[in-house]
């Protein structure tokens, strides 16, 4: 078992193991970061911020890349389409974080975020994302520099084989495939057959760069796509040879899946967490996002994902009932009054 769990590297970033908080658009801020970390995430990227939107110097798009007070090492995601734009947003992601990594959004597959050329319409057009990848290596200066790409557009038009491809020309330091195409959205099921082609695929470039020269560089492959409890890491790491995982939506409401994947790795087993636990550190989270923001944005945000948290917990249907309508942290201590 214990072999599954191992350190990676991401460049010349060492990390402790192979267990990442993944990119989740309007959810791993700082605060849900934070708690993702002291539960076990062994890396951690923010949610995806807009290269235009940082050139433009918006102040909120700032907000997003701040680094939370335990994140040692952390990856910016941005996105955008246009090369130049790319490189300026990199140079900013610098100056502002002093990131450890940064990250380039090659799969989303929000409308809004394709009509830009970005996300998915990068992992479809190989050319271009070689060109905005490059870009961003350039400008990064040595910082690793990553991409996260889809299967393909859409089931007659699989291209995550040539957009890997495009990527490592580039010069990535490491590939995360969800392998879903951008036409299935979050419907159906992530293809683990892809991911497994995709690190083969690039153990192979391996191996013939190392027949060429002594210093063949090893480029992990992350894999995320249907991981909502520990077995399934367990399995992807398995069925795969992905280097690492990464949680999306099964670490919503539930940080624990880190420490919880961690134990099933290393023992073979882990222990349910209790609810008060799962309550305690629901409020750890509602904290910081107070401080980071304001107690309503930090109120109303806390809603969907104290609804989370309540999963699982004895009487779950009442208190989403009236999570739903709690408005402030006396609200929260109110309805949870019997855990705290």
């Amino acid at each position: 078992m214990s072999e599954l769990y191992h350190p990676v590297k991401i460049g010349n970033i060492e990390l402790k193991g192979n267990l990442f908080l993944a990119p989740v658009a309007g959810y791993s801020d700082a605060a849900f970061r934070s708690v993702c970390i002291e539960n076990g995430a062994c890396f951690t990227y923010t949610e995806m911020v807009s290269a235009e939107a940082l050139v433009r110097k918006n102040l909120k798009t700032e907000i997003l890349m701040r680094r939370a007070y335990n994140e040692k090492v952390y990856s910016v995601q941005i996105f955008g389409g246009e090369p130049d734009i790319m490189a300026e947003a990199a140079h900013i992601v610098l100056e502002k974080t002093h990131c450890e990594v940064i990250d380039i959004n090659c799969g989303c597959p929000v409308p809004k975020i394709i009509k830009t050329g970005a996300g998915s319409a990068l992992t479809r057009d190989p050319d271009r994302l070689y060109k905005v990848v490059e870009a961003v290596v350039k400008a990064a200066g040595g910082v690793p520099v990553t991409v996260k790409i889809r299967s393909g557009w859409e089931s007659k038009q699989m291209t995550w084989r040539e957009a890997a491809q495009a990527a490592l020309s580039a010069g990535v330091s490491a590939i995360t495939i969800h392998p879903r195409t951008r036409a299935q959205g979050y419907e159906g099921h992530s293809d683990w057959g892809i991911m497994k082609d995709l690190v083969e695929m690039v153990r192979e470039r391996e191996r013939a760069a190392g027949a060429d020269t002594s210093g063949a560089v090893h480029i992990p492959v992350f894999g995320s796509g249907d991981l909502f409890k520990p077995e399934d890491a367990r399995a992807m790491l398995e069925q795969t040879g992905a280097d690492a995982v990464m949680f999306a939506r099964g670490a919503m409401g539930n940080p624990f899946i880190f420490r919880d994947a961690t134990d099933l790795l290393i023992k073979g087993s882990y222990e349910p967490v209790p609810a008060e636990e799962r309550v305690k550190t629901g409020f750890a989270e509602l904290e910081r996002l107070v401080a980071e923001t304001s107690e309503q944005h930090a109120c109303l945000e806390m809603r969907k994902r104290f609804a989370a948290y309540s999963k699982g917990i004895s009487g779950g249907a009442a208190l989403r009932a009236r999570i739903v309508h709690a408005a402030t942290v006396s609200d929260y201590k109110d309805i949870f009054a019997q855990f705290i």
